[in-house]
């Protein structure tokens, strides 16, 4: 079947970026589902995969974006518990091989949909799937984090950063937040930070460690002269996650002498090493999330809406860091 949709024509900047149409193949496995796409949002990854090139190597175009939004169009004569017209949502393909979700539709393993509560938004629902993982994991799966901990969140404003901090919050941390300017800081404490720094005019690892007397976690997704940095705000003993890639010690070696665990967390590996059991566990967290939301515990903010034709716009805002929340493209 025809459809359209976003295609990266070459590596480069957000010009190589093209509304054309492929052909989507379906039907496909018997446990699949075809989904009409409402919305999608967009992920830092997007902007790495566009000027890089996909993990996977597969046959051209190669169509961008993870996080999808839809409605069930059809579904495979193996899937039960879905059917024509319900809401669902995921986090699938973009990586190369598979069809991403800058597009009109998509062919999804049913046991990676999860279903989106009638009071959730579409925008919400494709905001949410990538960044609810990547946060889970790297708060409550790889850091352990416990209730009266003090934890710090960099970017704490930003896509990731504040559903960090609200998850944060919901387990009973303390949090404080690196941020860059008055109107971050409003946001990051409406969300729940209650120590705000800017690491603009700051020191921020000297006033993360004023605030905590050491911190016992912190999620980095700056990289590694952040990383670097964070290290000697921590306590002994304390676990750093990081989004970037695990950075060297520093000049004094506080990531040996403090003994901190460092945790990497990537959590496209599933899709790309097909690890279905953590696929399935994936899609679980966004089952949770959801109900968080639906619940009124959590908020997706959405800082940005494109038409799927302005996709190449709407990278260029998300590589700005100017945005205060997610970036979406909606599907007319």
């Amino acid at each position: 079947m025809k459809i359209s949709a976003i295609v990266a024509t070459a590596k480069g900047g957000p010009e190589v970026l093209r509304l054309q149409d492929v052909d989507l193949a379906w039907p496909q496995g018997p446990s699949d589902v075809l989904v009409s796409l409402r919305a999608a949002a967009l992920n830092p990854a997007d902007v790495f995969f566009r000027q890089l090139g996909g993990y996977i190597d597969g046959p051209l175009p190669f169509v961008p974006g993870h996080d999808g939004m839809g409605v069930v169009t059809a579904v495979g004569p193996a899937v039960s518990g879905l059917k024509p017209g319900d809401r669902v949502c995921f986090c699938n393909g973009g990586i190369g091989g598979a069809f991403g979700t800058y597009a009109a539709a998509a062919v999804v393993p049913s046991w990676q949909l999860a279903r989106v509560p009638d009071t959730v938004d579409d925008a919400t629902a494709a905001a949410l799937p990538l960044v609810a993982i990547t946060c889970w994991e790297s708060l409550y799966d790889r850091a352990n984090l416990q209730a009266g901990e003090h934890v710090l969140i960099h970017g704490a404003a930003g896509g990731t950063g504040h559903v960090a901090v609200q998850l944060a919050r919901l387990r009973g941390a303390k949090v404080a937040g690196t941020i860059s300017s008055p109107e971050k800081a409003r946001i990051a404490a409406d969300d729940g930070a209650e120590c705000l720094i800017n690491y603009r005019t700051s020191d921020f690892a000297g006033e993360a460690l004023r605030w905590s007397g050491g911190l016992q976690v912190a999620l980095d997704n700056a990289g590694a002269e952040v990383m670097q940095q964070t290290y000697r705000a921590m306590a002994p003993y304390g676990r750093i996650v990081t989004l970037m890639g695990i950075a060297p010690d520093d000049a004094d070696l506080n990531a040996y002498n403090l003994n901190l665990t460092l945790h990497n967390v990537m959590m496209l590996t599933p899709m790309w090493k097909n690890l279905t059991d953590r696929l399935r566990q994936q899609a679980a967290i966004v089952a949770e999330a959801l109900k968080l939301v639906a619940a009124g515990k959590l908020k997706i903010r959405i800082a940005e809406s494109f038409a799927l034709a302005d996709a190449g716009r709407a990278q260029a805002c998300l590589e700005s860091g100017k945005a205060l929340g997610k970036v979406i493209l909606r599907m007319s």
